[in-house]
């Protein structure tokens, strides 16, 4: 079977005893806990930076909002679901939260465990290296993440290549969930909205390519319904699946509106109609009835999904 290259090991700090026994001062002053900041990433609202947490000497994944969305209420009511959301969630496939917090200028924050490794995005471009038994173990794990949250009362909304780490021991992570649905004690819905805040990133998503956030998305979330539920999430995982079998996502056009019309009204064809390759017939039927227009007609739970990709295809 094929596995995924390990990150090389100089990305893993020596552990010395100069750290484990190095004692903290009297007066802890949580302003200067964290140092040695890097760039990791730049997205359409937050930036993620790694640096070094001097009171437990070790590396982090640090996030906060960009300069120009850090005062905005609205930007940092979904900053603070998110990080609460992410560390409510402890599940072996999301990745654990240790802190959340004020900077010195008063703006938040939340620092999680630093995972190496590759995105299913990075996986997905070089896809004929890689054997469909390993790929399919990674949805399944996907498919657990998911399970949990449903079970948990939160759908993902943003579950894409780009959101699912692989890691180098086997770990399979589910990313950001800064687009999750939450719901009141009554049933109502705990977010606004937020399909237009998506879109609004696809220019960096799919710029060239075309692969990005809008290819995932449901029918439902589209149209911005008012009843979406945790269904929506197995439909961009049926997505996710049907790239691993056809080398592409199941909706491509040559612009937005294209994929969006192209998701709401037209047919999808098969894995099997468009792969290079063979495609196993219980993978196709399943990912075609993850992918059904009507939310009523899909696979209904992430349960259900997990049993049917664990069987003998």
């Amino acid at each position: 079977m094929t596995r995924f290259a390990a990150t090389p090991e100089d990305d893993y700090p020596v552990v010395y005893i100069a750290d484990t026994d190095k004692p903290l001062p009297r007066k802890v002053n949580p302003a200067t806990r964290y140092a040695y900041f890097k760039l990791i990433a730049r997205g359409g609202r937050s930036i993620i930076q790694s640096c070094k947490d001097l009171h437990l000497m070790r590396v982090v994944c640090y996030k906060s909002l960009k300069a120009e969305f850090a005062d905005d209420p609205d930007e940092q009511r979904r900053f603070l679901r998110e990080a609460r959301v992410s560390a409510m969630l402890q599940h072996p496939n999301t990745v654990p939260t240790y802190e959340l917090g004020r900077d010195l200028q008063g703006h938040y924050y939340f620092t999680m465990k630093m995972i190496h490794g590759y995105t299913l995005r990075e996986i997905y471009d070089y896809r004929e290296r890689y054997d469909l038994t390993r790929l399919v173990e990674v949805i399944i794990q996907v498919a657990h993440a998911l399970e949990y949250a449903h079970g948990h009362g939160v759908a993902h909304r943003d579950v894409k290549p780009e959101n699912v780490l692989v890691g180098p021991f086997g770990e399979v992570l589910l990313l950001d969930w800064g687009l999750a649905k939450v719901w009141d004690p009554d049933g109502g819905s705990g977010t606004e909205p937020a399909t237009e805040a998506v879109v609004d990133d696809l220019s960096l998503t799919l710029h060239g390519r075309l692969q990005g956030t809008v290819s995932y998305m449901s029918p439902e979330q589209i149209r911005m319904d008012d009843d979406i539920d945790y269904r929506t999430d197995i439909y961009s995982l049926g997505a996710v699946l049907y790239e691993a079998l056809a080398g592409q996502p199941p909706v491509i056009g040559e612009s937005i509106d294209d994929i969006l019309d192209h998701t709401l009204h037209a047919d999808i064809p098969p894995p099997s109609a468009v792969s290079k390759g063979v495609v196993p017939e219980r993978l196709d039927e399943l990912c075609m009835l993850c992918l059904r227009r009507g939310a009523d007609e899909r696979v209904q739970t992430t349960g259900e999904l997990i049993r049917e990709l664990q069987e003998d295809w």
